[in-house]
């Protein structure tokens, strides 16, 4: 239950922050609701490159490790 307290404490305020900084850019608070709830919206095409290959990275570790894991039990 502290978990779930903490991330509202941390979201709420954040969430506010950034509609704030959205309506002094002078967006609507429609388009700055979608803005803090889709940051895909607000991505440049380069950053959704690096975010997908870092992704992928991070896909492929994991089921490396798992794979690692899963041989390393059949030798003890």
């Amino acid at each position: 239950m502290k978990f779930f307290g903490i991330t509202l404490l941390l979201l709420i305020p954040l969430v506010v922050i950034s509609l704030g900084m959205d309506i002094l850019l002078g967006f609507d608070l429609d388009n700055s609701i979608k803005h803090a709830f889709n940051p895909f919206l607000v991505k440049d095409p380069a950053e959704l490159i690096l975010f997908f290959i870092l992704l992928i990275f991070l896909l492929f570790s994991f089921f490396y490790r798992k794979k690692k894991k899963g041989n390393t039990k059949g030798q003890q």
